[in-house]
């Protein structure tokens, strides 16, 4: 069985003062809440198990879900009210949720895409990968770094020069700078390693910690479409964006 993880207990700071009333996950786009265009990707590609994580307006949520019949597909709940997990600890505290014989795709909840989340996902599967990490090559300050193979190596800050990375001495300019679009698959394989990091932490790090001992793949995406409705000014295009990839 396909599942998949939504993202959708961040606090939406940089959505405010929409967020004051509305978790991020029910900021309309296209006169629809954002969890309504991923849960509907999601369904469109066959996935029929789904966990979504809530912490800020909760029950907004939780009531939202309900009222549309959770979409005619079996969604569980991971809730994070008491204390938000971040990414890592968010896959973490929700393991208990997923089947553990099948990848769990992930996917931030403010993110619009024209990515076939099937054909990803199936390729997780053919590659045995322990994590596929959808990527592409757009401008931002931040990538990940990967060999000619597409494996993991390390990430940098093209701003600030820091690099990440378990191995010693490595040479950036050696690698492939590559842009996260904030969607991935996880295998089962790696859940006794997250029990390892803690309550609380970023999926990244987990990535960086481990990148050297784990089979973490890149999916060079060169067809991407990606929005990151993260702030108040991307709404607008956000509109215009839905319309297009919904066509």
């Amino acid at each position: 069985m396909k599942q998949a993880m939504i993202f959708a207990a961040g606090l939406g700071t940089r959505l405010k003062p929409l967020t004051d009333t509305m978790p991020k996950a029910l900021v309309p786009v296209g006169g629809e809440p954002l969890i309504w265009h991923v849960l509907t990707k999601l369904k469109t590609a066959g996935f029929r198990r789904i966990v979504v994580n809530v912490h800020h307006f909760a029950k907004q949520i939780t009531d939202y879900l309900a009222a549309n019949n959770n979409f005619g597909i079996d969604i569980f709940i991971s809730d994070e009210t008491s204390r938000l997990l971040e990414t890592g600890g968010g896959i973490r505290k929700a393991m208990p949720l997923f089947c553990h014989d099948s990848p769990v795709l992930v996917h931030n909840v403010d993110i619009l895409s024209n990515a076939d989340l099937s054909a990803f996902y199936d390729y997780a599967l053919r590659s045995r990968a322990d994590a596929l990490l959808m990527v592409s090559r757009r401008n931002t300050k931040r990538y990940l770094l990967f060999d000619e193979e597409l494996i993991l190596d390390g990430w940098i800050n093209v701003q600030t020069g820091e690099v990440r990375s378990p191995y010693k001495g490595i040479d950036p300019s050696q690698l492939k700078h590559l842009a996260f679009s904030g969607i991935h698959v996880v295998s089962p394989s790696v859940f006794p390693l997250l029990e390892g990091m803690g309550e609380r932490f970023g999926i990244i790090d987990f990535y960086l910690e481990y990148c050297n001992k784990c089979a973490f793949l890149g999916f060079e995406n060169d067809n991407l479409r990606l929005l990151d409705v993260g702030k108040l000014d991307t709404l607008e295009a956000a509109e215009k964006f839905a319309r297009d990839i919904h066509d």
